[in-house]
């Protein structure tokens, strides 16, 4: 059986440094931060009072104000950004076969926010239960993908992915096998998460994850550097509209880039950390390269998981160097949750943005907040330290590292007919 060539035709973005692609992509190249006291809660008592929250967001600009309020925050977000992917493909209810387009969706948590508010609101009562009727399908993770399907009138297949941070990495990789094996014409993919909570926040807290540089949030996500001292939480959504190559030319569309493959693994080392050698980090671009036949040589830039994590940041480089060897010198590195923070679930597919992107403009975004070398690392390597940098992008890899153990990662390349 002859796959299929699938492509990007659409994309959409709702990020802590832009509410747009483009204002997405603007942020990540001028070095912007999206870490911010915390405005979603009184975060006063939490040891972290900051986070990268999606800004000046106002459901009601995108849905009914009735139909919002039945919406978790996670879903809205999966919403507006697959409004903006399908118009940005030149897609809508004339010009599709809705019995071959699908959504394939990924989140981390999902509705923890609802899940939170319902369970805060039952413990303050007398032990009656008072629920709200949407409590469940505004909470359950594969509801995003519902909403887009009914929003749209999608009706191939239809899913969720979770597997934590890896999550959209996941989504996308799914949604790009279905169309290789010739399931689907079309997949809405991506992934949305919201979590930016009393429970999300005093979690992460209570792990000893996330950086507590209160004195100065926009600095604090550091990935690479010496002082670095745990991730900065986010949140933000992102959908890419990925298309068989013979349908996107039979309709004319115009086409971003070549999903060239991807690569799914497991450390099936500890339920946090990762494997300390990176070897399930070093599997997955391995596999991913095997899936796009190409060799190590073919990729120009890597969009890191980079968390800005003590143990994480190390052990992914050890990966690189272990896969790329000498060409690893050739390569720009760069980390964009230094701007974005983790945005968990989401995180995967804005960066694949990101990669997408660099390989539009061939521009690499920068890894931001860097101050102090790691002697841990490589200095050889070039990590785009705190300024974007022109060059050719032919291929970029975009790495996502799940709690739990799980790796993804997703290649995207210049589109050649």
């Amino acid at each position: 059986m002859e796959l299929k060539r699938v492509v990007v035709t659409g994309m959409g973005a709702l990020t802590p440094v832009g509410n747009t692609v483009d204002e997405y992509w603007n942020g990540l190249i001028n070095g912007v931060s999206g870490a911010v006291p915390v405005t979603l809660f009184d975060a006063a008592k939490f040891k972290t009072r900051f986070a990268c929250e999606v800004k000046d967001f106002d459901p009601t600009r995108y849905l009914d104000k009735k139909d919002s309020r039945k919406i978790d925050r996670f879903a809205q977000f999966a919403l507006v950004v697959s409004d903006e992917a399908l118009a940005d493909a030149g897609l809508n209810a004339d010009n599709i076969n809705p019995d071959r387009v699908g959504v394939v969706w990924g989140s981390g948590i999902g509705g923890l926010i609802t899940f939170q508010n319902e369970v805060m609101e039952f413990a303050k009562g007398d032990g009656t239960p008072r629920f709200s009727p949407f409590f469940i399908p505004k909470m359950i993770l594969d509801i995003a993908a519902g909403h887009i399907s009914m929003r749209h009138n999608l009706r191939g297949p239809n899913f969720a992915v979770v597997s934590a941070c890896a999550s959209s990495t996941n989504a996308i990789i799914e949604a790009a096998n279905l169309i290789k094996l010739g399931k689907a014409d079309i997949i809405v993919s991506g992934g949305s998460e919201a979590v930016i909570s009393e429970a999300g926040l005093g979690g992460f807290n209570a792990m000893k994850a996330m950086s507590e540089r209160n004195d100065d949030p926009a600095t604090a996500s550091r990935p690479y550097d010496k002082d670095r001292d745990g991730f900065v939480m986010g949140e933000a959504g992102g959908a890419l509209i990925l298309e068989s190559l013979d349908h996107a030319l039979a309709r004319g569309a115009r086409i971003i880039c070549e999903i060239a493959g991807g690569g799914a693994t497991a450390d099936a080392h500890h339920i946090t950390a990762p494997h300390p050698e990176g070897l399930g980090a070093r599997n997955v671009m391995l596999a991913a390269l095997e899936d796009a036949g190409m060799q190590p040589s073919d990729i120009d830039y890597i969009n890191t998981h980079g968390t800005s994590t003590p143990l994480g940041d190390v052990a992914e480089v050890k990966a690189i160097l272990d896969v790329f060897g000498e060409h690893a010198y050739n390569l720009n590195i760069s980390a964009t949750k230094s701007m974005t923070g983790h945005c968990l679930g989401a995180a995967g597919v804005i960066e694949a943005i990101a990669a997408i992107k660099a390989v539009v403009h061939d521009m690499v975004p920068p890894t931001i907040n860097h101050f102090t070398d790691d002697p841990e690392l490589d200095p050889r390597l070039n990590f785009t330290f705190n300024q974007s940098q022109q060059r050719t992008v032919r291929a970029a890899l975009s790495n996502t590292f799940g709690f739990g153990g799980h790796n993804a990662c997703v290649i995207v390349k210049k589109f050649q007919g």
